[in-house]
């Protein structure tokens, strides 16, 4: 990882949080989304809180 490299909101489907994710670590961002969406299964809150506060905390892109 280079110094240069920040984590930022991509533009992405909802708020680019996936995107950003999968840009920083240099995993695709299929396996943030498919995540996520597995964290939504058992009521929502568990998928559903992690990806709001990142949405909150990470910057975007400009």
């Amino acid at each position: 990882m280079s110094a240069e490299q920040k984590l930022r909101r991509q533009s992405g489907i909802v708020a680019g949080v996936c995107g950003g994710l999968a840009e920083f670590t240099g995993i695709r961002v299929f396996w943030f989304r498919l995540a996520f969406v597995l964290l939504l299964i058992p009521g929502g809150v568990p998928g559903l809180l992690p990806y709001l506060i990142l949405w909150i905390i990470i910057p975007h892109r400009r």
